[in-house]
């Protein structure tokens, strides 16, 4: 079964029908091949889903087949199992993807939607990284990156909650480290699924009933 990402050739989608429609397109972007950087990438965008759900007893075959391509060409692109398994932890533990998606909220709504994008986003990325860790049987975290998760998440927090700052009854830095540690605690296998909504309410209100007067 071939992924919709050619692993072989350009990104471009390539079916068999598209020879009879435009026949010198279909040449040239069979012809087209992938920079060995780039097959890289589209091979653990394939198969990490994979690693994730059976961890380090799937097959070199069963790697190949869901990336969609011969075992040969995915030890040239990687040289052996060990080694695509090691660049697919990297991967999974890559923030860059959770940064991105941060950094696309809108500042301009309202604080509850915000932390609720938030904890979204958080959930997606943890819950993502948890479930490799178990897969996988990891026991130590990879070396850390020069950017640790806690300053970046505060500097982009700081960003998003620039038009409410002066609500905040403590430091961003301290909502950002508050924010991490529920998004990462409720991520967990035998965590409870309060809601992302929920949690933000919490986050941004605490447990008291705010009564009028008050």
């Amino acid at each position: 079964m071939r992924s919709e990402r050619s692993l072989s050739y350009d990104l471009a989608v390539i079916s068999a029908r598209d020879a009879f429609v435009d026949t010198a397109a279909f040449s040239r972007e069979r012809a087209r091949p992938l920079a060995p950087d780039d097959r890289r990438d589209a091979i653990l965008d394939a198969v990490v889903p994979l690693l994730r759900e059976k961890g380090r007893d799937v097959s070199s075959r069963q790697l190949a087949e869901a990336a969609g391509i011969a075992e040969g060409t995915l030890f040239r692109a990687f040289g052996d199992k060990e080694s695509l398994i090691a660049a697919a932890i990297e991967r999974i533990f890559d923030p860059t993807p959770l940064w991105i998606a941060l950094e696309s909220i809108d500042a301009d709504t309202g604080l509850d939607q915000k932390l609720t994008e938030v904890m979204r986003v958080l959930h997606a990325h943890f819950r993502a990284v948890v479930s490799a860790v178990v897969a996988l049987g990891l026991r130590e975290r990879p070396p850390a990156r020069p950017e640790h998760l806690e300053r970046r998440l505060a500097a982009i927090l700081a960003d998003l909650l620039a038009p409410d700052l002066d609500r905040l009854a403590v430091p961003v830095e301290t909502v950002a480290e508050y924010v991490r540690l529920v998004a990462f605690a409720s991520s967990l296998p035998m965590a409870p699924d309060l809601g992302d909504d929920v949690l933000s309410g919490l986050i941004a209100r605490g447990i008291l009933r705010h009564e009028k007067g008050n």
